[in-house]
Formats: structure tokens, sequence, C-alpha cells
């Protein structure tokens, strides 16, 4: 009985340390899906205040710290899809953005944020497109992972978690790009043709994990 429990004990651990980092099937790499983020470093990432605020521990990039942000930065993307898995701590915040340009420092005012929050103060919660389409229940719990699918393409975002579409949402303002006297407010300041995937680090009490990151061109 005990060396049955220890084979099972064994076999859990095994499947536990696989399902912490995926990789890509033959068939998903054929459909022109590519990993971005390793499990073990942080090639082709940079951070635009400090990279203290992320590590990269069991597979996955953590979050730590004060405000920070993790781009993405070997390119800036148009039209293509993303799948990536999250969690984040009780009580923590979060954020992915797409299409955001580079900031040195602050939050990228480009792009748009999709909202990780389980039970932060803030009632904008995870599936949110922030400022502009808001969710007030999570789909999922405190450190529970969850997996974000976004479809860019043109002027639609399509949201999903776990499978399911959330919205559609259709940019009025995207095919002509921030507007021409610069004034980067309301609605237009998310709104960018292209640019880069990053990772927001919110405030100290919160722990955001990011994995298995996968981007294909449309």
């Amino acid at each position: 009985m005990k060396k049955v429990f220890t084979l099972f004990a064994a076999v859990t651990v095994l499947l536990c340390a696989c399902a912490a980092f995926a990789q890509l099937t033959e068939e998903q790499k054929n459909d022109g899906w590519v990993s971005i983020f390793d499990g073990k470093t942080l090639d082709g990432w940079k951070a635009n205040e400090t990279y203290e605020g992320f590590e990269v521990k069991d597979g996955a990039i953590v979050g730590k710290g004060n405000r920070n942000h993790l781009y993405y930065i070997k390119e800036e993307l148009k039209d293509f899809e993303l799948k990536i898995d999250v969690k984040i701590n009780k009580g923590g915040n979060s954020g992915v953005y797409v299409k955001s340009q580079w900031q040195d420092a602050m939050w990228p005012i480009t792009g748009f944020e999709l909202q990780v929050n389980a039970t932060h103060g803030d009632p904008v919660k995870t599936g949110s497109l922030y400022d502009i389409i808001k969710i007030f229940k999570a789909p999922h719990g405190d450190d529970e992972w969850f997996t974000y699918h976004l479809v860019c393409k043109g002027n639609v975002l399509k949201v999903s978690i776990n499978g399911e579409l959330l919205y559609e949402y259709v940019d009025p303002l995207e095919k002509g790009g921030v507007p021409q006297d610069g004034n980067i407010t309301g609605q237009n300041k998310r709104i960018s043709q292209k640019g880069y995937i990053a990772l927001q680090q919110h405030d100290p009490k919160s722990i955001p994990q990011f994995k298995n990151i996968f981007i294909k061109k449309l």
C-alpha cells in the first residue's frame, strides 16, 4: 500500500510539473503559433521601470513590488491571436496589454488593457477591456489559473476566457489611429494600430503570474 501511495504521489508531482509549463504541439506550430516566453528567462522582454518588478519562477513570469510593466519588445503586432495563462493572488490587481506603444514609465496610455482582478477593491474585474467594457464579476477565483484568448484583427478585438467568448469589441477609431492633434484622452487613449504585448505589475500587494504565452499572426 505504501509503495502504491508513493508511486501515486510521484505521478502527481510529475503531472503538476508538466502542467506548470506547456509546449506547443506540432499541429499548433504548423498552424502558425509560436511561444514568446521560454519558461526560464525574460529573453525578449523588457521592463519599463525596473527589472526587479518581474522574475521567472516555476515556469511563470511573476510580478512583485511597485508599479512596473513588462513589454515583449521583439516585435510590434497588429493582427494576431494571443493565448496566455494568468493567475492573481487574493486582493491582487494586474493586466495584460495589447497594441501598446513603448513607454519609459507610467501606465501604458495606448493600446488596450485586459483587466486581471478577482477580489481587488477595483470593481472592474477580469475580462474587462479597461475604460471601455466593464465586467463586475470575475470568471475565476483567487490563485486560480485561467486562460485569456484574444483575437486582434483590424478594428475588432475578441475576448475569451477558458474557451468562452465574452464579447467582440469593434473599435470605431482604430483605423484612424491616435488623433492628429495628439490629444490622447478619453476613449482615444487606448487606440493604436499596432504595438507591443505588455504585462502589468500593479502594486506591492499584487502578485500576478503569467505562463504559456503564445501568439499567432493573422
